[in-house]
């Protein structure tokens, strides 16, 4: 006689989960691109989660984020592995020079990870930067498997915002863009998507029949250090007392504002320089390095203004440190589309910021009070901004509780646990 056993429904769930294998898949190196994977590495791992993950990245990503690598490697498991692509197949991709040139590659992209999806047998596939591939959403191309995807830029919805004034161009490009998010929504193996912007939720779910839009948090990781000293961290820097450190963090370039900074410091009074450190703390674009040292040596010729750089890249466990013992970070974004990592770890460090007005940035300073807004395009108003934190205490113009809310809510293990909760 044989006896048959079914299934309870948790038992079929966990089968199923089991036998899942999802690829994430990122053609770029740098930025947040390690951070992001390196979080639900981490998560994966540390939950033992079921199934398998294959991670699809450049060559290149091996060397230049050697830590996410080495984490991957701690957890000892067949099931999470790195799948690099092959130098041929990186240089068929194609560069991104021209407009014409990425969408061209951002369609080969798609080939490509449609490729390595059929060979690797995906189950579900995470598009960890879905803006890239849009058009080829749009245009109903298939894949082996369903999707998901990262959206880091929606901007259609800034209208909505406290004192955006929008041109008749930014109608037009803002319309363009509902209508073709919406018509990528559409996709039948469109799974879900995760945006980065809490404000463009309630419009992409009107959009969407058929498929699920859900907030994701820009995670940021810190790193607890009881042995931290601000003094001696400080003194290393070689950072005079009596100074207010204004810290601009990550790639020094003309998108972060920069040039309009070092302006705005040769706007004030020596009393005010006096009282000033500028830290550049990240490596300085190399099409601005030139212009900027310029500035730099100016300035410092001129007036009595302290401006210290660190043109290196900075792992992402001494990140905190320099936040630390910052007294106002600056965010001054050149009309920036999207969320801003260090929008959030300012706030996770309790420190104000002197931010954009423009876009996300400026809607999340407003909304949780995390410093000061100015038009960062204009050069005198970064002026003000600088002299009002000068003159007056940074801490009047930062809400501690709401920052320190709105940081939680970016956490990295929020930011893994919604992932993983959706694909």
């Amino acid at each position: 006689m044989t006896t048959s056993y079914k299934l309870t429904e948790p038992q079929l769930k966990h089968k199923a989960l089991s036998r899942r294998r999802i690829m994430l898949f990122d053609m770029s190196c740098g930025g947040h691109h390690g951070a992001f994977i390196q979080h639900l590495i981490r998560y994966w791992g540390e939950h033992n989660l079921p199934g398998y993950m294959d991670i699809v990245v450049m060559p290149q990503f091996l060397k230049q984020h050697q830590d996410v690598v080495d984490l991957a490697a701690t957890y000892k498991s067949d099931r999470l592995r790195f799948v690099p692509i092959t130098t041929e197949e990186e240089a068929e991709l194609g560069p991104w020079s021209t407009f014409a040139r990425r969408k061209a590659r951002a369609l080969r992209e798609w080939s490509l990870m449609s490729r390595y999806a059929k060979n690797l047998g995906t189950t579900e596939c995470l598009l960890m930067y879905f803006d890239t591939f849009q058009l080829s959403v749009v245009l109903r191309r298939k894949l082996p498997c369903s999707f998901s995807g990262i959206y880091f830029r929606p901007r259609f919805h800034y209208g909505d915002f406290q004192g955006i004034t929008l041109s008749r161009k930014d109608h037009i490009r803002h319309l363009q863009e509902h209508v073709h998010i919406s018509l990528a929504l559409g996709h039948p193996q469109f799974k879900t998507l995760f945006s980065l912007d809490q404000f463009s939720v309630k419009h992409l779910n009107q959009s969407s029949s058929n498929t699920q839009v859900v907030y994701l948090p820009d995670p940021v990781q810190t790193y607890p250090n009881r042995e931290f000293q601000t003094h001696s961290f400080k003194a290393n820097l070689g950072i005079e007392s009596g100074r207010l450190v204004f810290l601009m963090f990550g790639i020094i370039d003309e998108r972060k504002g920069i040039h309009q900074v070092l302006d705005a410091v040769a706007m004030l009074p020596p009393h005010l320089c006096q009282k000033l450190c500028l830290l550049l703390v990240g490596c300085i674009s190399s099409a601005d390095k030139p212009k900027v040292e310029a500035q730099i040596t100016k300035l410092s010729q001129l007036l009595p203004v302290q401006i210290i750089t660190r043109d290196q890249f900075v792992m992402e466990k001494e990140i905190q440190s320099y936040f630390q013992i910052s007294d106002v970070v600056l965010t001054t974004h050149q009309r920036h589309v999207g969320t801003s990592n260090t929008l959030i770890r300012a706030a996770a460090a309790q420190k104000p910021v002197l931010c954009s007005d423009y876009g996300l940035m400026g809607e999340w300073t407003r909304h949780y009070k995390l410093g000061l807004n100015v038009n960062s395009v204009v050069v005198s108003e970064v002026a003000k901004g600088l002299t009002q934190f000068l003159q007056e205490s940074p801490e009047r113009f930062f809400d501690s509780s709401t920052a320190r809310d709105f940081a939680q809510q970016h956490s990295a293990g929020k930011y893994a646990e919604t992932i993983f909760s959706y694909i």
